[in-house]
């Protein structure tokens, strides 16, 4: 009897996790990211938006204790856990994907560092700044960093206005980001 009860919890909280992923990475695939604001449509590309959006959603729980938490840190191992798959299915063998994704942590709590340094400060110039030097460090000047330092500034106002208990009952929402 009491494994069918925690097997159900078990299997319930699974859904939610993966449906707060699943709307995560669409937010991170909209396709003005990549077809009007120039970044990239590669691996590393998308593994920076993702992040992105990654940190937005671990910057609205961040400080929340109980569910909030939990579902904080299994959406960031989650994370990690399709970044190592994706190395996998670009050909990584084992002997390489640690340390891939010992540089690929690295990156990713760099980036989030100053992105939250900017946002704590409402710094859009240093966020932009931040975005321009992560998402396109070849690029040398990115015109497109201000819509994505604006997109960035939108998705964390909204975020913070969504219900603790809607995030982890399942839902989160993103802007649409705009072309113009």
């Amino acid at each position: 009897m009491f494994q069918r009860l925690f097997g159900r919890e078990r299997q319930a909280n699974r859904a939610i996790t993966e449906a707060l992923y699943a709307q995560i990475v669409a937010a991170a695939r909209q396709t003005v990211f990549y077809s009007d604001w120039n970044v990239p449509d590669t691996p590393l590309g998308r593994f920076e938006m993702l992040s992105l959006h990654m940190f937005l959603f671990q910057h609205r729980l961040r400080g929340e204790g109980g569910a909030a938490a939990e579902v904080a840190q299994v959406l960031i191992d989650e994370f990690f856990m399709d970044v190592e798959h994706s190395l996998r299915e670009l050909g990584i063998g084992d002997v390489g994907v640690p340390k891939r994704m010992k540089k690929l942590a690295k990156m990713f709590y760099g980036r989030t560092a100053a992105y939250d340094d900017a946002l704590e400060r409402d710094d859009r110039d240093a966020l932009a700044a931040a975005l321009a030097r992560n998402v396109r460090p070849d690029a040398g000047v990115w015109s497109e960093a201000s819509q994505l330092a604006a997109y960035v500034g939108d998705a964390n106002k909204g975020l913070a206005a969504q219900q603790s208990e809607s995030i982890v009952s399942g839902t989160v929402t993103f802007p649409v980001a705009k072309a113009g």
